[in-house]
C-alpha cells in the first residue's frame, strides 16, 4: 500500500544553496566574508567543555542579555534556530490553509517556499520595473482573506527601506483585517533605522532579527523574534523544546558581552561597501544603492557567464537571479576594504 505524502510537500520544487563552498572567497549568499576576528573565536571556542556538549541548550541567559542590550523585556522576545525556523513558526502559528500571504517580489524566498509548503496562497507584488516598490499595490493586496503581511526592511536583493509612514500605512491595513505584519530585520545593523518601538506599541506586528549577518555567525543558526507578550507566547507554543543549539547561544551572548566588537564590525563592512561602491561606478557600473551588505550591480556581460569564470578562473562566488527584473545583475555580498579588493580585482578582469 502506498504510504501518504503530504501534497503540498510533494508537489514542492525546492532549490538548495550549492555545497562545498569552502575553499571559494563567498560574496553570494551575504554572509561576512571574512568572519569574526580569530582571536574572540580561539577565546569562546576554549569555554566548550564536554560537560557543555552533554547538557541541553538554554536559552534564557541569552535572552535576558539580549532584551536589555534592544531595550525589551524578556517576554519581548524568542530565540529560534535561525530566522528561517522563526519564518516558519510564524507562519504555522498565524496563517491558514488556502489563505493569503502578502509579500513583495523578488525578497528572501523562503516566505514563498513556506507558502508552498504550508498551502497557504501567496500573493506577490513586483517591484517596478525603475526597481521601486508602490506602497499602494501592497495596501489593495491586503484583504480579508489576509493573514499574514512579510516584509525585508532593508529588502534582499535590491537593498531598499521602507519609510516609517509605509510601515503606519501598511500596518493598520493589516490590523484591519486581522493579519499578522512580519517586518525582517535581517540586515538591520547595516541600517540604523529599526520599526522596533513601532511594532511593540502593534497588537499584530513582529520583528525578526538574525546573527547571520553582522555577527558573522551563519554557520551557528541563531534567529530572534520581538513582539508583543501576547504573540510571542502563540509562537512561543509551536516551538521545538530545543531547536536553537548551545554553540550559537554561547557566540551570541559573547558578542554582546562585547558591543565594541558589534561596532568595530559595522565600520569595516561600511568602509568596505563604500569603496567597492565607488570602485564600481568609478568603472562605468550602475549599482543600487544598498542598505544592506550587499551590492546589485548591472553587469556588461550576462551576468551567469561573468558567475561563471569568477568562480572558475578566480574561485569567486557571486548571486545571479532568474528574475526577470533581475536578470541582467549580480548582486555580491560586502565586507572589509580587503575583501572587496579581492572581489573587485578579480570582476575587473573579466567584465570586459
Amino acid at each position: 500500500m502506498q504510504y501518504y505524502v503530504n501534497e503540498s510537500i510533494k508537489n514542492a520544487t525546492r532549490i538548495f544553496p550549492r555545497q562545498g563552498r569552502g575553499g571559494y572567497h563567498r560574496y553570494d549568499l551575504n554572509e561576512n566574508p571574512e568572519g569574526l576576528p580569530k582571536a574572540f573565536v580561539d577565546s569562546v571556542v576554549r569555554e566548550i567543555t564536554p560537560e557543555f556538549l552533554a547538557t541541553y541548550p538554554e536559552p534564557d541567559r541569552f535572552l535576558f542579555k539580549y532584551a536589555k542590550f534592544i531595550g525589551v523585556k524578556r517576554e519581548n522576545v524568542m530565540a529560534t534556530n535561525g530566522s528561517d525556523m522563526a519564518i516558519r513558526y510564524l507562519m504555522e502559528t498565524f496563517g491558514e490553509r488556502g489563505k493569503d500571504v502578502v509579500t513583495v517580489s523578488p525578497s528572501f524566498e523562503m516566505y514563498w517556499v513556506n507558502c508552498m509548503l504550508l498551502g497557504y496562497r501567496h500573493v506577490s507584488i513586483s517591484y517596478e520595473p525603475d526597481l521601486t516598490i508602490d506602497i499602494d499595490k501592497i495596501l489593495a493586496a491586503i484583504t480579508e482573506n489576509t493573514r499574514i503581511v512579510a516584509l525585508v526592511n532593508p529588502n534582499n536583493p535590491v537593498g531598499n527601506v521602507y519609510a516609517e509612514s509605509d510601515f503606519n500605512r501598511i500596518a493598520d491595513k493589516a490590523e484591519s483585517v486581522g493579519a499578522v505584519l512580519i517586518i525582517d530585520e535581517a540586515y538591520h545593523y547595516f541600517y540604523s533605522e529599526t520599526f522596533l518601538s513601532n511594532v511593540l506599541k502593534r497588537p499584530n506586528a513582529v520583528i525578526l532579527r538574525t546573527f547571520s549577518k553582522l555577527m558573522s555567525l551563519a554557520a551557528c543558526r541563531l534567529g530572534v523574534i520581538i513582539g508583543n507578550p501576547e504573540i510571542i507566547h502563540y509562537v512561543n507554543n509551536s516551538r521545538l523544546t530545543f531547536d536553537v543549539n548551545s554553540f550559537a547561544l554561547l557566540f551570541a551572548e559573547k558578542i554582546l558581552d562585547h558591543p565594541e566588537l558589534i561596532h568595530t564590525l559595522i565600520a569595516i563592512e561600511k568602509a568596505g561597501k563604500e569603496h567597492a561602491l565607488a570602485e564600481l561606478r568609478a568603472h562605468g557600473y550602475e549599482c543600487c544603492s544598498s542598505m544592506a551588505n550587499f551590492i546589485l550591480l548591472k553587469t556588461k556581460n550576462p551576468p551567469m557567464q561573468v558567475a561563471e569564470r569568477l568562480e572558475k578562473e578566480k574561485k569567486i562566488l557571486v548571486h545571479t537571479f532568474k528574475n526577470e527584473l533581475l536578470v541582467d545583475y549580480l548582486r555580491i555580498s560586502t565586507g572589509s576594504k580587503e575583501a572587496m579588493e579581492t572581489f573587485l580585482r578579480a570582476f575587473f578582469e573579466i567584465d570586459v
